[in-house]
């Protein structure tokens, strides 16, 4: 069985997947939140604080940079959590299902994933650095950068495997089976996954075309996991950018705001290293993949059809 077939293991018709779609959105938006509500509160100085801030995602009540962070990831572990539950006990099947369609989970292609983007992620931002350096701040600090060090490698992978596992394993195995095709869901998760990121502050300070990163980021992601059956490389792949990008650079209008080595006090604009990234360096990525891995049948992988097992 395919990856997508996987969810044919479990309950599959459609009032488990909005029973599921439903309990992992408390989960995360619910209760995930409450951490975060409660250092808010005490946090401010009153409901007028409280409320304002809110409205700002709580970012200007003074909070240390690293709880803010770890309360951030917190509440997509606790996303992640109620995903498992919803896979185990609404659809019935193993978690490992959501992962994989081998036997085991393949790790090794986690860590190939995760060295080899990780490599590439930090030639790119170097090389900004050192054709740009008038557009940089060193700004190490030892204490909070080694914490953030420690949080963005223990606890960060948590937040993209949740959102990995929901759109390229959750999302892209129920849509499969519902239009029995693979490219519907290919395209349908990657756009979706742009989406969740359009209120990002760096969509509102760069424009919607920066939505192009996003959404192209989600094709990388998601024509990984169809061509190779899994989600493990594409699980390394995000945690790796979202760990450089935690703990590397930072700026006071993206997303992570840090104790980064580096902030960036250029004006936000859209570079080039964006649109390079998506339509030379993922390709090229893919490329390695495919050689790495032996992939074949692109055709199919992409645009085949998905039948119930007999």
């Amino acid at each position: 069985m395919n990856f997508i077939q996987q969810a044919y293991k479990g309950r599959n018709s459609w009032p488990y997947y909005l029973g599921g779609i439903l309990l992992v959105i408390f989960g995360w938006q619910f209760v995930g939140i409450i951490p975060l509500t409660i250092t808010a509160a005490l946090h401010s100085s009153g409901i007028g604080e409280f409320t304002r801030a809110a409205n700002d995602s709580f970012m200007g009540l003074g909070i240390n940079k690293n709880l803010f962070l770890f309360i951030m990831i917190l509440m997509f572990a606790i996303g992640l959590l109620f995903l498992f539950i919803t896979i185990k006990y609404i659809h019935k099947r193993a978690v490992k299902t959501l992962i994989t369609s081998r036997e085991t989970i393949d790790w090794k292609r986690f860590w190939f994933g995760f060295i080899t983007f990780g490599i590439v992620a930090l030639i790119v931002t170097f090389l900004g650095i050192f054709l740009s350096p008038e557009n940089y701040t060193w700004n190490f600090k030892p204490v909070p950068f080694f914490t953030l060090v420690a949080i963005s490698f223990l606890f960060l992978p948590l937040q993209t495997s949740f959102e990995e596992l929901l759109f390229r394993g959750y999302f892209m195995q129920g849509l499969g089976t519902w239009f029995k095709n693979r490219w519907v869901p290919l395209i349908i998760t990657s756009i979706a996954f742009g989406l969740l990121h359009g209120a990002n502050p760096e969509v509102e300070k760069l424009g919607y075309i920066s939505m192009v990163f996003y959404i192209g980021t989600g094709f990388f992601f998601g024509i990984a996991t169809l061509m190779d059956e899994g989600t493990e490389l594409a699980l390394g792949l995000h945690a790796v950018n979202n760990i450089i990008a935690a703990f590397l650079v930072t700026t006071n209008w993206t997303v992570f705001q840090t104790d980064a080595l580096f902030i960036d006090i250029s004006e936000p604009s859209v570079e080039v290293e964006m649109f390079s990234l998506v339509f030379v360096i993922y390709p090229l990525m893919l490329f390695l993949f495919s050689k790495k891995y032996g992939w074949k049948n692109w055709k199919e992988k992409l645009f085949g059809s998905i039948e119930k097992p007999t």
